[in-house]
């Protein structure tokens, strides 16, 4: 038997799979993409059409009904419209819907800023900012399970909050504080609202300034909101509010608001965590061999806390250590995060921290951030007890 007459039946076969795939209808996704991209290109009477098309053939697919909806509305008000901004921005928003609808990330993945949770938080919210998605996972010793995923809008302005005002969201890490029903709030807010502890130490570390920033629903009379659209608030749909009640413990809860969020596995993680662990270790071990010289040495030329900059943090350790016969220092619950928004040059440990010595006790929850210095070493630069 000669090569072609092998090769043929392969070749025809490899052939007829390329007709196939190309002859395969686009998913309701992809032609929501296509019909954004019309948008954007000014072609509205095209993107109205094919939007018809959509609905009619795929009536359960939401992002399509939502955007004809809408689209329709907008072209209503035209005359208001003369540059079209509008519908730029409908375009925009359309696409961020778009992007949360496919950002689902795969099974045994977890958010790149989480290096380690504490058994003591059960649950963690994760805010995909840039893909306007919200994501609950259960804590089980250490490992994540994504629970669920929705739709969440935020700030008119996008993210990275400053100054109050600015109607953008913030970026970081911070807990809830409570939980707010609906019947205590303007019918604005929804089912209810649990307000969140930003400004947080880092946020006052870099003079940012705001206040009431909260995960709260919408109108009773209000579906879905536009990505972009709040003061500076994350918002949901009031049903899905409400289903996170049961996975938020008020003063505990810790929510990541991220700006560049990706997945990693564990075990590409591992390597950051282990020598993160390893640096908090060598701290604490300095601390409690009264090598108060080594200790101070893991503090950054800029540190600051409660008051106190570097200099007159060393003279206040040096004069306290100097009065002690033994310091024994133990940590756990600890908690180890990639700090959001800060490029990787900044990581974040919370610890529950006993601190015995010869003439003092104290048990105290305390946040340590650690930033990667000019000659690449990571050193303290802020840290409080709470």
């Amino acid at each position: 038997m000669s090569w072609f007459s092998i090769a043929r039946p392969a070749a025809l076969a490899a052939g007829l799979a390329l007709l196939s795939a190309a002859a395969a209808p686009a998913s309701p996704e992809q032609r929501f993409g296509a019909i954004v991209d019309l948008l954007s290109d000014g072609k509205t009477s095209d993107a109205l059409h094919s939007l018809q098309s959509l609905t009619a053939s795929d009536p359960n697919f939401v992002l399509g009904r939502q955007l004809y909806d809408e689209l329709q509305t907008r072209l209503a008000d035209a005359k208001n419209d003369t540059d079209g901004a509008q519908l730029k921005l409908l375009a925009r928003d359309a696409r961020l819907r778009l992007a949360s609808a496919q950002a689902i990330p795969k099974v045994g993945t977890m958010p790149n800023s989480v290096l380690q949770l504490a058994n003591s938080f059960k649950h963690l919210i994760v805010v995909d900012l840039p893909r306007a998605r919200l994501y609950v996972f259960g804590n089980h010793d250490g490992k994540l399970e994504l629970l669920h995923h929705y739709y969440a809008a935020m700030g008119k302005n996008g993210w990275g909050k400053q100054v109050a005002g600015d109607n953008r969201t913030p970026v970081g890490l911070y807990h809830v504080t409570g939980w707010i029903p609906g019947k205590q709030l303007p019918a604005f807010y929804g089912a209810g609202a649990f307000p969140i502890n930003y400004p947080n130490l880092w946020d006052q570390f870099k003079r940012r300034t705001g206040y009431g920033i909260w995960l709260h629903g919408m109108p009773t009379d209000t579906e879905t909101r536009a990505p972009l659209s709040s003061e500076g608030c994350v918002t949901l749909a009031n049903t899905d509010l409400m289903a996170l009640k049961p996975y938020i413990d008020p003063g505990q809860t810790p929510v990541l608001l991220s700006d560049a969020l990706s997945w990693e596995t564990p075990t590409q993680m591992k390597q950051d965590r282990e020598a993160f662990m390893g640096r908090l270790e060598r701290w604490r071990h300095a601390w409690s061999s009264l090598d108060t010289q080594a200790y101070l040495d893991f503090y950054a030329p800029d540190f600051t806390t409660e008051g106190m900059n570097r200099a007159a943090f060393v003279r206040h350790k040096q004069r306290v250590n100097a009065l002690k016969t033994s310091i024994s220092v133990k940590l756990d619950d600890i908690s180890l995060f990639r700090y959001p928004g800060s490029d990787g040059d900044v990581l974040l440990a919370e610890f529950s921290q006993h601190y015995r010595s010869s003439n003092f006790s104290q048990d105290s929850h305390k946040q340590q951030f650690w930033k990667r210095q000019a000659d690449g070493s990571w050193k303290i630069f802020r840290e409080e007890n709470r």
